[in-house]
This record gives C-alpha cells, structure tokens and sequence, in this order.
C-alpha cells in the first residue's frame, strides 16, 4: 500500500533555520542557507529618499520604509520569514505560494504612502529563480539580537541585484486602487531621539564590489566588527537602560497618520496623546500594569535593536568616537583602492528608533535603528 506523502511547509525553510548569537560569525558565508527558488524577493524603497531627507523628513521615510515589513508581519499571520530594514525601505522573502498575498501588500503600501504622506514608493517582487538564473544568489541566516527577536541577514548579492532591477523598473508591482490602506497594527515612533555619549552617531554602509570574492569580503568584515567591538557596548548607539519617553511624544502626528487606518487624523491623534500620557507616567514612575513592566520593556527594547545588519554588504549604526572613526574610514579606504569595496559614511548627532511592537506584554517586539539625520540613505549617498 502507497503512502500518501505529507506536503512540506513552504515556510519551513526559514522558521527552521538555527538562530546564531554572535554577530561577528556572520563575516563567514558558511553561515548563510541558500533561499529555495521558488520563493521570491519582494523589495520597495523610496523614490527621492535624498530630497525627502533634505525636507526634513527622514523620520517619515524610516517610518514609511518599516510599514514595508510591519504590513507584511501583519499579512504573515505571525509566521516567520526573513526580512531586512534599510532606512528608506525594506526587503523580505516568501515562498511562492505567498507571492499574491505580498503582491497585495506592496500594492497597497505604494497607494497608501502616496496618499498619506506624498512619498513615491517603488516596489518589485523578483523570483528567487531569476536571481540565480543572472548568476547571482540568494541566501539568508538568522541573527539572535536577543532571547526573544531574531533577525534575517542576507548574503550571495541577490538581494543587491532585486533591488537594482526594481529601480530600473523590473519585477514592478502596481499600486494598488485608490483608498486602499495596509494593516500596519503595531508600528509606531514613540520613542525620543538618542544623542551620542562617544561623539557621533556614525551610519555606515559597506558593499562589495564584484572583484571581491565572498572570503575578501568576509575577511574585511571580520576586521570592522573586530575593530567596531572595541566601543562601548560595541558601539550600540541606545543606552542600555533604553531612550527617554517623553510626553507629548516626539512624532505623534506620524504615528497617528500611521495608525488612523482610514479614520479622522485629528481624533487619532487626540487618542494617541492621552494614550501616550499613560505610556509616559509609567515609564515615569515605573509602575507595573498588569502584565507590562516598564523596566524590562526598555531594556529588552534595547536588546532588539537591529543597529548592524548583513544584507549584501554591511551596515551598522554606530555610538563612535572620531579615533575608531578614523581608524575604520582608513581601513575602508585601503579597501576601495583594492577595487573589494564601495562604501559610504554619514556623521550626525542622534539615532532614532521605528518600532514594530505586536505586544508591549511579550518580548518579541522589533527595532528598527537608523541615524536621525538621515542615516544608511545619506551613507548611501556618499558611496564612492
């Protein structure tokens, strides 16, 4: 008698993969697990972030770059899949047979980010298939940045290449119908700016150049965590204690924009305000309600934070001092003029942080951490 096979979860690939704990095992690219090929990459960033930073609006753009992996954590029904934040968008991965469910998504962020916020956002979904098939490839794995979050690094330059045929119009996903609106439950900026304790708040963006093999740039990236451990905290940009609640809140007309799903944006924002005023005599007072613990929610808000990434390249929002600083743009430089890197570094005085928080009673809430000034998209930006 035959057995029936029992199909595999197409999710399975990724939920199942073991977390690693020690960012600086990350430089080794035996680390990653390549992505099936028939999931597919979405991506979406803003168009004219530079400008949108010019105009001040940098909290917006991280803020409309996060609702790209909130809308799609949302959608997701809580199963896991691995994405990454890039300051003026965001990239993930799904299996195929999710590839209508982001569709939707992506077509509706684009629709609501224009509505809401006047913000041109592009977005692609590009098959894993075609990564390959242009000779790059795509693999990802799972960072623990603490016992309750754990985020996705990506490696093989796929990614890099999905995002570069989406901004010359490849893979491209319509917006979607006028009013459309995605869920975003859970994605606020309540919390006030951080300034630097060491100098800088120093963004830093590092990429590979196609003469360097995947062990140059392991080697190099080995090297910046090794040197960047030697700050505070290696170079953690929040305190450990977690960022000052203030009241009212610093972005409370975004968040209301964010969160007012089609309702008035002036009664939203009344109700954020009185919301908030409790949010900030607890934190004030350090008054348990029920299950919530102000204490522990900041400092674990803290250990979620995403301030270093791998997503084809390395990026680190850092609490530097102009030595380290120096010491790493001199070994950066030597880098470039090897023809291994591209890289870009951007100096402000604050981080911020966009959060993405499905429960204040759980520890699996998400921070997103970028410069206040303009971040990854202004290091970006200085790429040479």
């Amino acid at each position: 008698m035959l057995k029936t096979a029992i199909p595999q979860d197409p999710n399975a690939f990724f939920a199942d993969l073991r977390p690693v704990r020690d960012f600086a095992l990350l430089a080794d690219p035996n680390r990653f697990h390549p992505v099936p090929d028939d999931w597919v990459i979405g991506t979406a960033d803003i168009v004219d972030s530079t400008g949108e930073i010019a105009r001040g609006r940098y909290k917006t753009v991280n803020m409309v770059g996060a609702a790209v992996i909130s809308a799609m954590v949302n959608a997701m029904g809580g199963r896991a899949f691995p994405y990454v934040f890039g300051g003026d968008g965001a990239s993930f991965a799904v299996a195929g047979s999710d590839e209508a469910c982001a569709r939707t998504v992506l077509a509706a962020l684009r629709r609501w980010a224009e509505e809401e916020f006047s913000i041109s956002l592009r977005a692609a979904l590009v098959p894993v298939s075609a990564i390959r098939a242009a000779g790059r490839d795509l693999r990802v794995a799972r960072y623990a940045a603490s016992d309750g979050v754990d985020y996705a690094m990506f490696a093989g330059r796929g990614l890099a290449w999905a995002e570069a045929q989406m901004k010359n119009g490849e893979f491209s996903v319509e917006q979607a119908q006028p009013g459309a609106i995605p869920v975003l439950t859970g994605l606020s900026c309540r919390w006030s700016n951080v300034r630097s304790r060491n100098g800088q708040i120093l963004s830093v963006v590092v990429q590979p150049t196609e003469r360097a093999t995947e062990r140059d740039f392991a080697d190099l990236a080995r090297r910046i965590v090794g040197m960047t451990g030697a700050l505070l905290r290696d170079g953690h940009p929040l305190p450990a204690t977690g960022p000052d609640v203030r009241w009212p809140p610093p972005g409370l007309d975004l968040d209301a924009r964010v969160s007012r799903a089609g309702r008035s944006f002036r009664l939203q924002k009344f109700v954020l305000l009185w919301q908030n005023l409790l949010i900030w005599m607890l934190f004030r007072t350090n008054i348990r309600l029920g299950g919530f613990r102000p204490d522990h929610y900041a400092r674990t808000a803290v250990e979620n934070a995403d301030y270093r990434k791998f997503d084809d390249g390395l990026k680190m929002t850092l609490d530097c001092d102009a030595e380290t600083r120096n010491r790493l743009e001199a070994l950066l430089e030597e880098a470039r003029r090897q023809g291994k890197i591209r890289f870009g570094l951007f100096a402000q005085d604050e981080a911020m942080m966009t959060c993405f928080v499905p429960s204040a009673m759980r520890d699996d809430h998400v921070h997103f951490v970028d410069g206040a000034a303009g971040g990854y998209a202004a290091a970006a930006g200085r790429i040479k």
